[in-house]
């Protein structure tokens, strides 16, 4: 419903300029580069509301406004910064409390940008000129000038404040902000009024990587400010990932034959135009010619819509979308504009021009500036918005707050007179415009910012969306702000609904160099390119994407594993060496029947414990042999099953002190045995070891030595529950891990010392004349042990999971047979199939022509 109100407004702009394209009173070309409202101080206004052209340029045949003659262009939307002076100016002189008994006033001159008119209009209204003559040093009328307004443009600021510094006359801007004129060295007395653009780049680029756009074009303007944005674009861009497709910058003698520029200019859908009104002008108008709409276009300054009667054609700029500061309505200006009429204002020479073109006036014949045959109910808020918008725009607002900030600095002054000379208060204000430099620097303006400008920045935007379909429409929208303050993601306010794109696109556009990797892909820069040109490359193994246009893919977690898209990650199942495995139910099979074996011989040696063969060979040390083999074999069960922090401890710690005791044991019969046989003159030591059974101590010693490495281990880093994820393909193995591998060997270690000692001592008696020495089966059987754990370790180390389990398992059980085997097989199978052989007259046959008296074991 708004743009159709909007739309038969426009449809009523033809009524406004009938029959003038012919008819244009002679008045209007009366042209005069200044008018003044007088006050008992005074303003000094420099705005660009009209351009000379030295080439010829015919008018217009349907909008008699834009080129009224051969030489003469309006801008009739900068007439709104006179109208916000003038109402700063009646609001301040109607106060009573500010700058009271005292007026203000004001001189304006028409800026043409070019230096020699602009340092002239400077000179004329610094010397009050007579007969336009200059008097250098002099002001012919005696008048009290205070301070100037300039803009909008930093070069016009800068050409006017050269000449202003000399005087050190305080001077005000109210273009956009820029660091050249900040310089307080060369500019000592000058004021900006605009806030800092410190986060105008950082604004921008949020609003770019909140759409995914990563491929973007810029265009500004070859100068000091283009530099300096350009880096911090590039700095921002590099922080979100966002490249720069092209970078334009805008010569200052710009020509629309500047071929090279348009180059590469179809490469991206979004395009940022940085600058100032006057630098862009240029440009600007060409992009529009080149009706380039394929592109979103991003800018700092309000575009002005070119005033054309085809109003059913697209427009380049439609759905383009401004960052401007953000700023507070003044209302009561509204509401001043609708009350502007040049009756009202007899010196202001605008008014007669606007009030002849639009509403058909025309002008006497004895003064120009009196208007006959007007409408009573004209007004500037009858026009549509893209001809003249009586809301006040930043800049109006600016010249706003830089009157009050002189209104304000000239009765701070006034003030402190009063309060050195109190008696002269019936004597007007009479100063130095220099003296004003120390009171504005600590003014106050309306909007509660300080006039210490190196330290005003504004981090404050409103975001607007051009709607201009049909063409003339030029409406902005306020579609969404940003604030630099606000918390992190929480700085881009955006309604996305009320955003009406450029009409060649049906949704949101799409900028970027390469297409989207998908899930399961992840981006590859590729050389000499900018990052945001990649190819895209599947994950690795077991590596996972699930978002789109990833640098790196993903390790899927510790009990996950990628699947075959390598967009997901999927438990895996958990395994270990069970029970119910058909490996773990052999290896737990063949140990309890192990087990269940030595408990037979265990049983078989106690039922003939008074046969010879039992007694031969130390029965107490058989017994202790045989009962920590059944632990041996029983201890491999603690492999077996789901690992839990007690059965990884007693895997170890068992199997260590059972294998001791046995060594142990069987160190003792073989040292028992060379104590018995090899010594041949036994002194009162051996005597005492063998009647007192000295060799069994070993076991108890040698017992404690492991047990104290055990304990030392479980101290410092004992076993743990460990997981295994990377050995079979989706699933999770449970081991025990063996904490400290330093104590884990020096266990192994200590046992095959034991071992070693044990074969030393049954391979140094085996030839001994005995019918029952079984030397020569403990070093059969320590040999095979010594063996078995040597090979075990390199074999430990290769494999992985539950083969390195069983692998353990095998190891106890083949190194406890091997015990088992080789030191009571003979045994058992004498006492079993050969009993005759165990008895004494058997031994009495075999040991005649040996030694009569040797000692009873």
């Amino acid at each position: 419903m708004l743009s159709w109100m909007f739309f038969f407004r426009l449809l009523q702009i033809p009524k406004f300029v009938s029959a003038l394209t012919y008819n244009i009173s002679t008045c209007y070309y009366i042209i005069t580069e200044e008018f003044h409202h007088e006050g008992d101080v005074v303003v000094g206004a420099f705005f660009p509301l009209h351009t000379f052209y030295t080439e010829k340029k015919m008018p217009h045949k349907t909008v008699p406004y834009q080129y009224l003659d051969n030489r003469i262009q309006y801008n009739f939307k900068n007439y709104k910064y006179i109208l916000a002076l003038q109402f700063a100016i009646e609001e301040i002189n109607r106060n009573p409390n500010l700058l009271p008994n005292t007026s203000l006033g004001f001189d304006f001159y028409n800026v043409r940008f070019t230096e020699k008119y602009t340092l002239d209009n400077a000179f004329i209204w610094l010397t009050a000129l007579v007969n336009r003559k200059y008097f250098p040093n002099y002001n012919c009328k005696k008048r009290n000038f205070t301070a100037a307004l300039t803009g909008t443009s930093w070069i016009t600021s800068a050409q006017i404040g050269t000449l202003l510094q000399l005087f050190k006359f305080p001077q005000i801007t109210f273009g956009p902000y820029d660091p050249l004129l900040s310089d307080h060295g060369q500019y000592p007395s000058l004021y900006q009024m605009a806030p800092k653009d410190t986060s105008l780049s950082l604004a921008i680029v949020s609003l770019i990587a909140h759409f995914r756009w990563s491929w973007v074009g810029l265009i500004l303007p070859d100068d000091h400010k283009g530099n300096k944005i350009v880096s911090d674009f590039r700095e921002e861009m590099e922080r979100k990932g966002i490249c720069l497709a092209f970078v334009k910058m805008i010569p200052a003698t710009w020509t629309s034959h500047f071929a090279k520029f348009w180059e590469h200019m179809d490469e991206t859908n979004v395009t940022i135009v940085y600058g100032d009104v006057d630098s862009l002008e240029g440009v600007i108008r060409n992009i529009e010619q080149r009706l380039l709409t394929q592109n979103v276009w991003i800018m700092n300054i309000e575009h002005h819509v070119i005033d054309r009667a085809d109003y059913f054609m697209l427009d380049t700029f439609h759905g383009s979308l401004i960052f401007k500061h953000s700023y507070r309505e003044n209302f009561e200006f509204t509401k001043f504009i609708k009350t502007v009429n040049p009756k009202k204002y007899p010196e202001d020479i605008y008014l007669p021009k606007l009030w002849h073109l639009f509403f058909k006036c025309s002008f006497a014949d004895i003064n120009c500036n009196v208007l006959d045959n007007c409408q009573t109910n004209a007004s500037l808020d009858v026009f549509p918005r893209h001809i003249f918008d009586v809301a006040m725009n930043e800049e109006s607002s600016s010249i706003y707050n830089g009157v009050y900030a002189v209104a304000h600095s000239l009765h701070e002054m006034r003030l402190q007179e009063l309060q050195m000379q109190p008696y002269e208060n019936g004597k007007g204000i009479v100063f130095f415009p220099w003296q004003l430099n120390r009171f504005l620097k600590d003014t106050e303006v309306k909007d509660k910012r300080c006039l210490d400008w190196k330290q005003t920045i504004d981090t404050e935007y409103d975001i607007l969306n051009l709607w201009n379909l049909p063409k003339g429409l030029g409406l902005k929208v306020k579609i969404g702000s940003f604030s630099a303050n606000a918390p992190q993601g929480q700085q881009l306010s955006l309604s996305e609904q009320m955003i009406q794109w450029p009409e060649i696109f049906s949704e949101i556009p799409q900028s970027v160099c390469s297409e989207s990797c998908e899930p399961g892909f992840r981006k590859v820069t590729l050389e000499g390119k900018a990052i945001c040109c990649y190819k895209c490359t599947p994950c690795g193994d077991n590596e996972i994407s699930n978002e789109t246009d990833v640098y790196q893919c993903v390790k899927c977690p510790e009990g996950h594993f990628a699947n075959t898209e390598r967009n997901n990650c999927f438990q895996k199942s958990v395994i270990f060496l069970a029970y119910e495995d058909p490996l773990g139910m052999a290896l737990a099979s063949i140990a309890l029947c192990l087990s269940s074996l030595t408990v037979f011989v265990i049983g078989i040696f106690v039922k003939h414990r008074d046969t010879p063969i039992v007694k031969a060979n130390n029965r107490a040390l058989s017994y202790i042999l045989l009962l920590t083999l059944t632990f041996c074999f029983l201890c491999s069960l603690n492999f077996i099953g789901q690992p839990n922090t007690a059965t990884c401890i007693l895997q170890q710690t068992t199997f260590a002190v059972t294998f001791t005791m046995a060594l142990a044991t069987v160190l003792a019969k073989a040292i028992t045995v060379v104590l018995a046989f090899k010594v041949s003159f036994p002194g009162k030591i051996v005597r005492w070891l063998m009647l007192s059974r000295g060799p069994n101590y070993i076991i108890p010693i040698c017992t404690l030595i492991q047990l104290l490495i055990c304990g030392i281990w479980m101290a410092t880093s004992p076993p743990f529950i460990d997981e295994d994820a990377h050995t079979e393909y989706g699933q999770i193995i449970i081991l025990c891990n063996k904490g400290s591998a330093v104590a884990f060997h020096s266990v192994l270690g200590y046992l095959c010392f034991l071992a070693l000692g044990s074969y030393t001592m049954a391979f140094l008696s085996r030839n001994l004349p005995d019918t029952f020495n079984e030397s020569k089966y403990l070093s059969f059987s320590m040999l095979v042990f010594f063996c078995v754990w040597v090979t075990f370790l390199p074999v430990y180390h290769s494999t992985k999971g539950k083969i390195m389990v069983a692998m353990e398992v095998f190891s106890i059980l083949a190194s406890s047979t091997a015990l088992l085997a080789f030191i009571f097989g003979p045994k058992c199978y004498i006492i079993l199939l050969r009993p005759e052989n165990n008895s004494f007259t058997h031994i009495r046959k075999k040991t005649y022509s040996r030694r009569k008296n040797f000692p009873k074991i």
